[in-house]
């Protein structure tokens, strides 16, 4: 099959392509960067390079491909998130339809079934959205991750100044997590696929039996510190943290109102009455990539 992959050489995108690629697949890759050519042709792939905030770039790109998965790259740098997302939704949406694409694969989020008051995973949902029109023609293929890991590395400046691991839910949370190869690896099954016309949602976790003092205790544990602390924070000390982190007000409200959504519940409600793809890496063996994270760092 000749399938499109957005994402560059990012987290779920460089082993999607690897997967690919090995099965024979023609495969060729988005990227922002010239410089990320050599890297992608190493995997076995081509490089498409431009921009996805170009409709007519990412129209040429899909058109005669078989197949694509599509994301919508981070940018925290940016002063109104959901309008950046929503720009790269409203282009996908047009390539999709000016392209004659059959299959797609979108990059969504758990959580995404709310539609609104979930922060960033509003975008996700106006992702879902901004493409269901299309599903009268195209076969539209839904991932909704978890949390991913490595957002857990975010607690370092924590453990090392502080001494704590902390978050604005209970210490009895319990957390759905997932590692990006195991979103990979359902990524390649599903855009390798040929679907029939319409929208299935396929939820993804590595792991989501873990509370947060459990995450807390594994993490301490590889690390050295089994007695490391689980501290829940208000929402104001979370949004002060974020903004002390480098994030400016508006990003930082938007992640304080996912971990409230969070807190409340509503992000986890779908999730638990579908049965998810699992994955394989646990957190006991995402907490030893942690502590090796932790201790060059």
């Amino acid at each position: 099959m000749k399938i499109i992959i957005t994402g560059s050489t990012g987290h779920i995108s460089k082993p999607l392509t690897q997967t690919l690629t090995a099965a024979g697949h023609d495969v060729t890759v988005v990227t922002s960067s010239a410089d990320r050519t050599a890297e992608i042709t190493a995997l076995g792939a081509t490089t498409a390079v431009g921009s996805l905030t170009d409709a007519a770039f990412v129209t040429r790109i899909l058109a005669g491909a078989d197949s694509a998965y599509l994301m919508m790259p981070p940018n925290l740098n940016v002063p109104d998130l959901f309008a950046h997302q929503k720009s790269i939704a409203d282009v996908y949406a047009q390539a999709v339809k000016d392209s004659g694409i059959k299959r797609v694969v979108l990059l969504s989020s758990i959580g995404a079934h709310r539609g609104q008051g979930t922060g960033p995973i509003d975008g996700s949902a106006y992702f879902e959205r901004a493409l269901s029109p299309l599903a009268g023609s195209v076969s539209i293929h839904v991932l909704r991750p978890g949390f991913f890991y490595y957002n857990l590395l975010s607690q370092i400046g924590m453990i090392k100044g502080g001494g704590i691991m902390g978050a604005s839910q209970p210490a009895d949370f319990r957390h759905v997590l997932v590692h990006p190869v195991d979103i990979a690896a359902a990524a390649a099954t599903a855009v390798a696929t040929t679907g029939t016309p319409g929208v299935t949602v396929e939820y993804i976790a590595s792991d989501d039996t873990h509370t947060w003092s459990e995450i807390t205790a594994a993490i301490g544990t590889a690390i050295g510190q089994p007695a490391l602390p689980y501290i829940e924070f208000t929402d104001e000390q979370l949004q002060g943290g974020l903004e002390q982190a480098g994030l400016n007000s508006g990003i930082a409200a938007t992640f304080t109102q996912m971990n409230k959504a969070l807190r409340e519940g509503v992000i986890f409600e779908d999730y638990r009455q579908h049965t998810a793809t699992y994955g394989k890496v646990k957190l006991e063996d995402y907490a030893k990539e942690f502590a090796a994270v932790y201790s060059a760092s």
